[in-house]
């Protein structure tokens, strides 16, 4: 019997630059050499969004798939290093907490550390300080310190977990070169229509100002919100989450330095959302995400301006969003990437993550010419329940509050939620138990630190830290303690490190 199969993709169109367009240029890029062409259609009249600065130790492994050399593009980039993200006021005011990268403390006879801390912090034996004091990437954080892993699984410097701050616009020319060098082809134009097959309706072509036509076979999305090809041509519907999620608007605005460089992000709760502030080698990014409903546009604009450490480099930007993503992001012959598909707020860092990860999907289901449904329909599936997972991570920051101080943070504070993360909540009342489920983005650490760093409260522990003595535990949670903050001192300073490997040159001018 012979078994006849589809041809094999030959014409890739990408639609949209930016960050989310260069990023798969540069990752298709490796297809060309078998005969693949990779064509990006972008306009330099429609301007791209640009702020999203901040980013999560997943982008170290987007970067080495590519063979980047780290201290190239920290350097092209004006980029500083992230080992987590500072929030503030969102508790209370006035309270401060840390989500770290890495790891808290270590697991001992199949317990997790944080049980034990929790049985020490109730014990009322010996204060055993923040759970902070147990992560190296907290502590380096606290104390303006950097430099990168040990490869030794024995060294506490082992622990330690990074990401970056970066200019998104320097980044996307810096794949740009990267992907071009490799064989992708740049159309400069504006799509003004898009052709599509009348029996199938696959995409055939999209067609730009001057009469010229592009043709493929598999068309990926990263026109941004407009979502031009998934949204507009192929009218697959947006699923709102703005029950949970009201942020709708954004002012971003870029600001002088001041200060030395400090290795994570803050986040900065307002009476209508909240103020981001991200420290570049050159300049530093800021902007208000915020309710329209619950503050006027000019007020927080206002907001934003007086809360900047420097001056002001240029007027503020407004962005216009809503939180929520694509019934499908695969439909037909096309794949959104990017804001096409989906929006959540950059509160955690996670929308470069969630380019990365729609390109790595495509890529072990990439396609041939006869568009296998099942393959479409799990890269959905995979796809739509990561977007649901870092929803109600982002969902946890709002909710899991003590703030009454303004109509907005009432309404977080009350808002119903989804049912995936009431059960995560329950079993965190219960015994602090925390599971990583199907491939979760954010790791049993993460839940703890925005969990404990926000005074969400277990009523008990895990049963099991009964098998270790009190004073034992003492004893060795104080080692990893003192350990920790030796390996801290012991790193350089964050501007130190920079300034030693990677400075940029408009950084070294400074």
């Amino acid at each position: 019997m012979t078994v006849t199969r589809p041809g094999k993709i030959t014409k890739v169109v990408i639609v949209g630059g930016g960050t989310a367009g260069w990023m798969t240029a540069a990752a298709l890029a490796r297809l060309v050499a078998s005969g693949v062409s990779v064509t990006l259609v972008e306009s330099e009249e429609i301007g791209t969004v640009g702020v999203g600065e901040a980013t999560i130790p997943s982008l170290l492994d987007y970067n080495r798939m590519l063979g980047i050399d780290e201290d190239a593009f920290v350097r092209a980039t004006g980029a500083t290093f992230k080992l987590g993200i500072e929030f503030r006021n969102w508790t209370r005011l006035g309270d401060s907490y840390l989500h770290p990268f890495g790891t808290h403390g270590r697991d001992i006879d199949g317990v997790s550390f944080h049980q034990l801390w929790l049985r020490q912090a109730a014990s009322g034996n010996a204060d055993p300080g923040p759970i902070g004091d147990y992560c190296l990437s907290s502590v380096a954080a606290r104390r303006g310190r950097f430099t990168r892993p040990s490869a030794n699984p024995q060294s506490v410097l082992s622990t330690l977990s990074y990401a970056f701050h970066f200019d998104a616009g320097l980044y996307a020319t810096f794949l740009r070169d990267i992907a071009e060098q490799d064989g992708v082809v740049r159309v400069e134009g504006r799509v003004i229509a898009v052709d599509r097959n009348a029996e199938t309706g696959f995409i055939e072509a999209v067609r730009l100002e001057g009469d010229r036509r592009i043709e493929g076979e598999l068309f990926i999305d990263c026109s941004g919100f407009r979502s031009l090809l998934l949204g507009d041509t192929l009218g697959v519907p947006f699923k709102s989450w703005k029950q949970w999620l009201p942020c709708d608007r954004a002012w971003a605005v870029p600001s002088v330095r001041q200060g030395p460089l400090t290795p994570y992000t803050r986040a900065t709760a307002d009476s209508a959302g909240w103020r981001w502030r991200i420290p570049l080698q050159h300049r530093v990014g800021n902007g208000y995400v915020y309710s329209s409903a619950h503050i006027d546009d000019d007020d927080a604009k206002q907001a934003l301006l007086a809360g900047l450490d420097g001056a002001a480099l240029g007027d503020p930007r407004q962005l216009r969003f809503e939180a929520g993503r694509r019934e499908r992001l695969w439909d037909r012959n096309c794949v959104a990437i990017g804001l096409s598909g989906g929006f959540l707020e950059p509160l955690e860092s996670t929308s470069i993550h969630l380019i990365q990860s729609g390109i790595a999907r495509l890529m072990t289901l990439f396609p041939d010419r006869g568009f296998d449904p099942v393959e479409i329909d799990e890269y959905n599936r995979v796809m739509l329940r990561e977007y649901a997972q870092v929803r109600d991570f982002i969902i946890l920051h709002y909710h899991a509050t003590e703030r009454s101080d303004s109509p907005f943070w009432d309404h977080c504070r009350t808002m119903a939620l989804p049912e995936s993360l009431q059960g995560k909540l329950a079993l965190w009342r219960g015994k602090a138990r925390v599971f990583r489920e199907q491939g979760e983005l954010f790791t049993p650490d993460s839940w703890i630190a925005v969990l404990l760093g926000q005074n969400v409260q277990p009523t008990s522990f895990d049963p099991l830290t009964g098998g270790l003595p009190l004073g034992e535990a003492t004893r060795f949670m104080a080692h990893i303690r003192e350990m920790i903050g030796k390996t801290a001192e012991a790193m350089p300073t964050h501007e130190d490190f920079i300034a030693q490997h990677c400075a940029a040159p408009m950084f070294r001018q400074a």
